[in-house]
């Protein structure tokens, strides 16, 4: 009896710690780097791409290609303290730390910890 007790109140908090850490990110989609302040999505094919996809991230351009989220923090209507992990060939279980602000539906900003602002707009 206390082992069927301990196995119904175990894998329900299993399971939502599971699902904490797959939480989707606020935006979809292709995204490119630039300092443009044109309005509407921009043509990505010369720029540094991010693309969120569910609860993963690509970078085109920087130092680690793959992410998996970890956590998702709202702060606010437009701003999200986000926390990915990810693995290379010499680093395992690493975190980038950083803030996602949704400036418009074609622009957010992502501030690092370390790393500093990028500007992304929609791609087309």
């Amino acid at each position: 009896m206390a082992r069927r007790t301990f196995l119904i109140v175990v894998i329900p908090v299993t399971l939502l710690a599971v699902n904490a850490q797959a939480a989707n990110y606020p935006i979809t989609g292709h995204w490119g780097v630039t300092a443009s302040s044109e309005k509407g999505p921009v043509d990505c094919s010369r720029l540094r791409v991010i693309a969120f996809n569910g609860n993963q991230r690509t970078d085109s351009g920087g130092g680690v290609p793959a992410f998996r989220n970890q956590s998702i923090q709202q702060n606010g209507s437009n701003t999200f303290r986000i926390v990915d992990e990810f693995s290379t060939g010499q680093i395992s279980n690493g975190q980038a730390k950083y803030t996602l602000k949704i400036v418009e539906p074609d622009r957010v900003e992502i501030n690092q910890q370390p790393g500093g602002l990028l500007k992304l707009r929609k791609c087309n």
